[in-house]
């Protein structure tokens, strides 16, 4: 199988592209490793592994202790997927609220930074990992009335192009390495007011090899 013997971390399981991406990591033979802030309940966890069964639910949320019990348990990360989610908030520029744009930014901007700061220097010296940031076009056009989610993604989407060029470039002054510059395939930017706020019907997925 295609992810045999890989270990796979999901970021925020319950929503966006986590379930999507739990089935084929399953499907593909990986060993996925899925965190989401419900997860603090036991019974949530239970529920998802359930759902998806051979799936792992971490209890812990703080970064830190998410990768040191994924490390613990398997030794290594082979990819870390970061599903990174926050309701597309309607805010007029008039009423836009200052906490929400920063709420905003750090669940999708700063915690996934966090996190690949976290995975990357493992799977450096390995010589081989993926980062995938799950995130959304919508910074391509922009869409009035939304400015701080789109802003919020847009500094995904920056991390992303960013991340791409440093880790490529010092893989390749290592020995040999297996990497690849972002992959991306944006698509027509969601409008949130016509979907579930947080569940675009069409994301820009990016991967980042470390």
């Amino acid at each position: 199988m295609l992810l045999k013997d890989r270990v796979i971390l999901i970021t925020n399981v319950e929503k966006f592209a986590g379930h999507g991406t739990t089935r084929t990591a399953l499907a593909w033979g990986g060993t996925v490793l899925a965190h989401d802030p419900s997860f603090e309940a036991p019974s949530a966890r239970r529920k998802y592994e359930a759902e998806f069964p051979g799936a792992h639910a971490l209890s812990a949320t703080d970064p830190v202790t998410l990768v040191e019990l994924a490390l613990k348990r398997h030794g290594h990360i082979d990819a870390l997927v970061n599903n990174d989610a926050y309701p597309a908030l309607r805010a007029p520029l008039a009423e836009a609220r200052m906490e929400d744009f920063r709420d905003a930014l750090e669940a999708m901007a700063v915690a996934p930074l966090r996190l690949t700061q976290l995975v990357a220097p493992s799977m450096r010296k390995r010589k081989s990992g993926r980062i995938v940031f799950v995130s959304s076009a919508a910074p391509l056009r922009g869409i009035a009335n939304y400015a701080p989610y789109v802003s919020a993604r847009a500094a995904a989407n920056g991390l992303v192009s960013s991340l791409a060029k440093e880790l490529v470039s010092s893989a390749e002054s290592e020995a040999e390495p297996d990497t690849k510059d972002v992959k991306s395939e944006p698509e027509e930017a969601e409008v949130p007011g016509k979907r579930k706020p947080g569940r675009p019907r069409k994301t820009a997925p990016a991967v980042v090899s470390a």
